[in-house]
Formats: structure tokens, sequence, C-alpha cells
């Protein structure tokens, strides 16, 4: 594991140390899986790690991934310590514990087998946290993905934020529960062929997989995100790149863009900058690696000329309806190696039945780690009463 991502003893201690111990926990409150980073703290601060770890895992199956990719708009922003000086790093005082301390710990009481079987499409980080909550409810579970591994949009995230073992780890602690099957490489079309095969109930956690598309000129040009922070490689040597979009797939992008030797990386952004959807680590790396940020800009065409793209951009300012363009004020931009666009995705329509349930970007659009981990929980939790309701 890559010892530079977490906190070194002198910082985990520093860290610790600072927090206020507050009675009223207002950092559990702001969490969406109502962890409490005061009580696993205290454990902490007391020598207790094994008791740090367990309150931690005992509402969040996904504390290590969670731990290092978590946006401080969550419990960082809700620590009272920030009011004084800044707010305690709290993901990664988490991320540090379970990378140093959890090891084979096995989760805690289960309810018995109860003689149901579910299937669940996907497993990202919502499709996972199903499978958690459920296998601990008593159900058998069955999860179905399509790629060759877990974790979903979290596998296009680059490794120097989040390597694959560390999500392996998070689904390692899953598994030891016991129970519950995946198989790979598997495209489910319909999850009322699932019911159909005898499972009792379904949930779908399969993501946003389909790209927004800009809707301009010359669009045939550009790279959609998923297929360039699937395989970066491919797309190395391109040394000026252009990236269409402001939040933090955006930003995965032109990081990537610049650890591959582009020497020139710009986001084209329709927001103004503080209207960016980046976290401040994120924008500061951006700042520190001297990605140009084109603010108040739509691309409005990209046209191809020999082995380079020129990029027509138009200006906007905040109107009634959103960011509107300026007229008059398009700019052709040349001699692009590579255009990268970063806007979103949208989901597939769901289907209508009492025991198909939606969890994740596919429920509630494009969404944090802690996000989808809570819709995941939520699923299971919803699926369990509507199942033992048919029961009565």
């Amino acid at each position: 594991m890559n010892n530079k991502l977490y906190l070194n003893k002198a910082q985990f201690e520093a860290e610790l140390n600072r927090c206020l111990n507050c009675a009223t926990k207002p950092c559990m409150s702001a969490c969406p899986v109502n962890c409490s980073p005061q009580e696993f703290i205290q454990h902490a601060k007391n020598g207790e790690y094994k008791e740090a770890v367990a309150s931690i895992c005992k509402n969040n199956p996904m504390g290590h991934t969670c731990g290092l990719i978590c946006p401080d708009q969550f419990c960082m922003k809700a620590c009272v310590r920030g009011k004084i000086d800044f707010p305690i790093n709290i993901p990664l005082v988490q991320a540090t514990l379970i990378n140093k301390y959890r090891e084979d710990m096995v989760d805690g009481v289960s309810e018995p087998e109860n003689g149901k079987k579910i299937a669940i499409v996907g497993a990202g980080p919502a499709g996972m946290a199903a499978a958690w909550k459920l296998i601990k409810l008593g159900y058998a579970v069955k999860l179905f993905e399509k790629t060759d591994k877990v974790g979903g949009a979290l596998n296009l995230i680059p490794d120097y934020r989040l390597p694959y073992e560390v999500i392996e780890d998070d689904w390692n602690y899953i598994n030891r529960i016991g129970k519950a099957e995946i198989e790979f490489n598997t495209q489910v079309d319909s999850p009322l062929e699932l019911l159909d095969q005898g499972f009792d109930g379904v949930i779908m956690a399969i993501g946003e997989q389909n790209v927004i598309g800009l809707g301009v000129e010359g669009e045939e040009n550009v790279v959609p995100y998923a297929e360039y922070l699937k395989e970066p490689d491919k797309f190395a040597g391109a040394k000026k790149v252009g990236i269409i979009g402001g939040g933090n797939v955006a930003a995965d992008c032109a990081m990537t863009a610049k650890n591959l030797g582009a020497d020139t990386v710009t986001l084209f952004v329709r927001r103004k900058i503080f209207d960016m959807k980046v976290t401040k680590k994120e924008m500061q790396e951006l700042l520190n690696r001297q990605i140009d940020l084109m603010t108040t800009t739509r691309v409005c065409k990209v046209e191809r000329n020999g082995d380079k793209l020129d990029v027509y951009t138009l200006s906007t300012q905040p109107g009634e309806k959103g960011y509107e363009d300026i007229a008059d004020s398009v700019v052709k931009r040349k001699n692009f190696d590579m255009i990268i666009k970063a806007i979103g995705s949208r989901a597939e329509k769901p289907i209508e039945h009492e025991n198909i349930i939606y969890a994740g970007d596919c429920k509630i659009g494009g969404s944090t780690i802690v996000e989808a981990v809570a819709s995941g929980l939520d699923a299971a939790k919803l699926l369990d009463t509507k199942l033992k309701g048919e029961q009565k």
C-alpha cells in the first residue's frame, strides 16, 4: 500500500489531539452513513485502535475507500475545530486507522439465514454496501458485475488517489461475512429476468452508464472521460490537452494528463471558479500543477485540422436559467492534441416493480462515495422491509 496516501505517526497523533470531543457530534450528523468520527477518534486517542475501526465499520463497509476519497463537504465541513483554525482531516484519520488496524477483522453479529435470495446488479460502492447490509440481514446475495472486478466507477479514479487494492480491501472485509456470490463479466439486460429466475428481489446499482453528449459540431473528435480514465496510457503522448467540464472527474482527467506528460492542460468550465464542483484539495492540486482554468467558457465546436484539433468557445454569464452564452463572443483556440469531455452521465430509465430497488448514481445522480454507500444501505433496508411485509 502507498504509505504517502496516509497520515504518518506524528500527523495521525496531531489530528487526534485536535479533536474537541464535542458532545453534540456535528461530524456524525453531517455524515450520510451516520458514522461517528467523535467516537472513533476518542477510541484511537485511548489507544483502542480495534474499537476505533469497529466504530467506523459498523455503519460503513467501505470505510477504507471513503477515508481516501471522501470530500470535505460532510464531516470536515461540520467540524467545530474549523471555527478555531481548520477542520480535523477526519477522512484521512479514518483511512489511516483502517489501513493499519482492520487486518482480518470479521463483521459483527448477523441475523440467521432467512432462505431468501437477492440479486444485485452492479458491484460499485452502492452494490457492495447493499450486499453487506443484506447479508447481515440474513439474505443470500448474488452480485452480477459486467466488468472483471469490483468497484464500478471507483475504478476510473486514478491510482495515485485510489489504488485498486483499497477497493479490494473493503470488498474482502464485506466478503468475510460469507454467503456473497459474484459473477463477473456478466451483463444483465433486465432485472425482471432475475425475478423470473427465482430471486426474491433485485437491487439495481448500475451507475450512470450513458455519457452526456455536448451537442456540438465535431463532437466525434472528443474522447469521453470514461474511455480516457479506463485506459489513460493509451492516450499518452498528447502534449496539449483540453478538458470540457469543471467537476471531480474533469479534475481527475486533468491530473492524469499532466502525469502522462502533457505540457499544457486546459479546463473549459461553463461556471465561475467558485461554482466548480471540486474540493478545496482538488482545486489546490489543479493550481499547483498549473492547470489552466478557463471559466465562464463553453465549447461550441471542435474542428479537426490535420492531426490537431481546434476548439471554438463562447463566453458565458449567470442568467435566469443558469449560465447563458454571451452573443458574439466566439474565440478559436488552436492546436490541441486531444479534447476530453467530462460533463457527466445519465442513467437508464428505471423499471417499475415492487421488488426492484434502485441505488447509487442510477437513482440519485452523480454522487460522492459516501452518498453512494448510503444509497446502497437504504436500498437494502427498503427491500428488506418490502419482503418482510409480503410475509405477513
